[in-house]
Protein backbone atom coordinates (compact mmCIF):
# COMPACT_ATOMS: atom_id res chain seq x y z
CA UNK A 1 0.00 0.00 0.00
CA UNK A 2 1.55 3.30 -0.69
CA UNK A 3 1.69 6.15 1.21
CA UNK A 4 -1.16 8.18 -0.85
CA UNK A 5 -3.54 4.92 -0.48
CA UNK A 6 -3.09 5.05 3.28
CA UNK A 7 -4.20 8.47 3.85
CA UNK A 8 -7.64 8.33 1.62
CA UNK A 9 -8.00 4.32 2.92
CA UNK A 10 -6.55 4.16 6.68
CA UNK A 11 -7.04 7.64 7.98
CA UNK A 12 -10.42 8.07 7.63
CA UNK A 13 -11.47 5.19 9.57
CA UNK A 14 -9.77 7.18 12.89
CA UNK A 15 -13.34 8.13 14.21
CA UNK A 16 -15.27 4.93 13.58
CA UNK A 17 -11.82 3.33 15.57
CA UNK A 18 -12.35 6.11 18.27
CA UNK A 19 -16.13 5.52 18.85
CA UNK A 20 -15.49 1.47 19.11
CA UNK A 21 -12.31 2.00 21.85
CA UNK A 22 -14.75 5.04 23.60
CA UNK A 23 -17.48 1.90 24.18
CA UNK A 24 -14.43 -0.29 25.05
CA UNK A 25 -13.06 1.88 27.68
CA UNK A 26 -16.24 3.13 29.03
CA UNK A 27 -15.19 6.79 27.74
CA UNK A 28 -11.85 7.32 29.22
CA UNK A 29 -9.68 9.03 28.06
CA UNK A 30 -7.10 5.91 27.14
CA UNK A 31 -9.66 5.05 24.23
CA UNK A 32 -7.46 7.67 22.46
CA UNK A 33 -4.40 6.16 23.16
CA UNK A 34 -5.61 3.31 21.99
CA UNK A 35 -6.53 4.39 18.47
CA UNK A 36 -3.48 6.13 18.56
CA UNK A 37 -1.15 3.19 18.86
CA UNK A 38 -3.29 0.88 16.49
CA UNK A 39 -2.80 3.75 13.80
CA UNK A 40 1.21 4.10 14.74
CA UNK A 41 1.21 0.22 14.31
CA UNK A 42 -0.88 0.22 10.76
CA UNK A 43 1.73 2.90 9.57
CA UNK A 44 4.32 0.43 10.55
CA UNK A 45 2.14 -2.38 8.17
CA UNK A 46 1.52 -0.25 5.63
CA UNK A 47 4.21 -1.53 3.10
CA UNK A 48 3.01 -4.76 3.36
CA UNK A 49 -0.74 -4.15 3.61
CA UNK A 50 -2.80 -4.19 0.18
CA UNK A 51 -5.66 -1.83 -0.21
CA UNK A 52 -8.35 -5.16 -0.78
CA UNK A 53 -7.59 -6.11 2.87
CA UNK A 54 -10.05 -5.78 4.73
CA UNK A 55 -8.62 -3.01 7.05
CA UNK A 56 -11.56 -2.07 8.58
CA UNK A 57 -11.42 -5.71 10.81
CA UNK A 58 -7.67 -5.61 11.35
CA UNK A 59 -7.90 -1.62 13.04
CA UNK A 60 -10.91 -3.04 14.88
CA UNK A 61 -9.34 -6.38 16.02
CA UNK A 62 -6.12 -4.48 16.69
CA UNK A 63 -7.37 -1.96 18.74
CA UNK A 64 -9.40 -4.81 20.98
CA UNK A 65 -6.44 -6.86 21.18
CA UNK A 66 -4.15 -3.81 22.62
CA UNK A 67 -6.99 -2.84 25.09
CA UNK A 68 -7.55 -6.12 26.26
CA UNK A 69 -3.38 -6.29 26.90
CA UNK A 70 -3.88 -3.09 28.67
CA UNK A 71 -6.47 -4.77 31.22
CA UNK A 72 -4.29 -7.40 31.76
CA UNK A 73 -1.36 -5.98 32.79
CA UNK A 74 -3.33 -3.42 34.45
CA UNK A 75 -4.56 -6.39 36.65
CA UNK A 76 -1.12 -7.38 36.95
CA UNK A 77 0.28 -4.63 38.46
CA UNK A 78 -2.37 -3.84 40.35
CA UNK A 79 -2.53 -7.18 41.75
CA UNK A 80 0.98 -6.86 43.61
CA UNK A 81 0.30 -4.33 46.75
CA UNK A 82 2.54 -3.95 49.46
CA UNK A 83 1.25 -6.71 51.28
CA UNK A 84 1.51 -9.44 48.60
CA UNK A 85 5.48 -7.99 49.08
CA UNK A 86 5.69 -8.62 52.51
CA UNK A 87 4.04 -12.21 52.12
CA UNK A 88 5.86 -12.93 49.10
CA UNK A 89 9.26 -12.36 51.21
CA UNK A 90 7.21 -14.00 54.35
CA UNK A 91 7.18 -16.75 51.50
CA UNK A 92 10.88 -16.56 50.68
CA UNK A 93 12.01 -16.65 54.36
CA UNK A 94 10.25 -19.93 54.46
CA UNK A 95 11.42 -21.51 51.90
CA UNK A 96 15.14 -20.74 53.04
CA UNK A 97 14.13 -21.92 56.30
CA UNK A 98 12.93 -25.68 54.68
CA UNK A 99 15.93 -25.77 52.41
CA UNK A 100 18.02 -25.29 55.17
CA UNK A 101 16.24 -27.80 57.02
CA UNK A 102 16.46 -30.57 54.53
CA UNK A 103 20.46 -29.40 54.61
CA UNK A 104 20.23 -30.73 58.38
CA UNK A 105 18.86 -33.70 57.47
CA UNK A 106 21.04 -34.66 54.37
CA UNK A 107 23.93 -34.24 56.69
CA UNK A 108 22.13 -36.48 59.06
CA UNK A 109 22.37 -39.62 56.36
CA UNK A 110 24.30 -42.20 56.17
CA UNK A 111 27.61 -41.51 54.21
CA UNK A 112 27.20 -43.37 51.19
CA UNK A 113 23.58 -42.06 50.73
CA UNK A 114 24.66 -38.98 51.08
CA UNK A 115 27.16 -38.91 48.84
CA UNK A 116 24.91 -39.87 46.26
CA UNK A 117 22.09 -38.10 46.74
CA UNK A 118 24.41 -35.17 46.55
CA UNK A 119 25.63 -36.04 43.14
CA UNK A 120 22.26 -36.83 41.83
CA UNK A 121 20.22 -34.31 42.93
CA UNK A 122 22.88 -31.21 43.71
CA UNK A 123 25.60 -31.88 41.78
CA UNK A 124 23.26 -33.00 38.69
CA UNK A 125 25.07 -36.25 38.01
CA UNK A 126 22.99 -38.65 35.34
CA UNK A 127 22.74 -42.02 36.77
CA UNK A 128 25.30 -43.78 34.59
CA UNK A 129 28.03 -41.19 35.50
CA UNK A 130 27.33 -41.76 39.59
CA UNK A 131 27.30 -45.63 38.92
CA UNK A 132 30.74 -45.37 36.94
CA UNK A 133 32.70 -42.76 39.69
CA UNK A 134 31.15 -44.98 42.55
CA UNK A 135 31.53 -48.20 40.96
CA UNK A 136 28.20 -49.21 42.41
CA UNK A 137 25.66 -51.38 40.77
CA UNK A 138 22.25 -49.57 39.12
CA UNK A 139 20.06 -51.35 41.53
CA UNK A 140 21.96 -50.40 44.42
CA UNK A 141 21.83 -46.72 43.21
CA UNK A 142 18.34 -46.71 42.89
CA UNK A 143 17.92 -48.42 46.24
CA UNK A 144 20.30 -46.49 48.21
CA UNK A 145 18.73 -43.14 46.51
CA UNK A 146 15.26 -44.14 47.40
CA UNK A 147 16.08 -44.86 50.93
CA UNK A 148 17.97 -41.54 51.13
CA UNK A 149 14.77 -39.78 49.79
CA UNK A 150 12.71 -41.63 52.37
CA UNK A 151 14.40 -40.93 54.74
CA UNK A 152 14.53 -37.13 54.18
CA UNK A 153 10.88 -37.19 53.75
CA UNK A 154 10.05 -38.90 57.24
CA UNK A 155 12.72 -36.85 58.97
CA UNK A 156 11.16 -33.82 57.63
CA UNK A 157 7.47 -34.64 58.34
CA UNK A 158 8.23 -35.45 61.64
CA UNK A 159 9.87 -32.45 62.47
CA UNK A 160 7.38 -30.26 61.32
CA UNK A 161 4.52 -32.24 62.96
CA UNK A 162 6.36 -31.26 65.85
CA UNK A 163 6.64 -27.66 65.50
CA UNK A 164 9.87 -26.95 63.96
CA UNK A 165 12.12 -24.02 65.39
CA UNK A 166 13.30 -22.66 62.40
CA UNK A 167 17.60 -21.99 62.46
Amino acid sequence: MTTEDFYHIVLPLRDGLLRYALKLTSGSPDADDLVQETMLRLWDMHPRLDSGDNLRALAVTMVRNRFYDTQRHSQHSRALTPADDCAIDDRRAEQRDEAQLIRIIVDHLPPLQQRLLRMKEIEGYTAEEIMHITGCSSGALRKNLSRARMKIRQEYISIMQQGYNRP
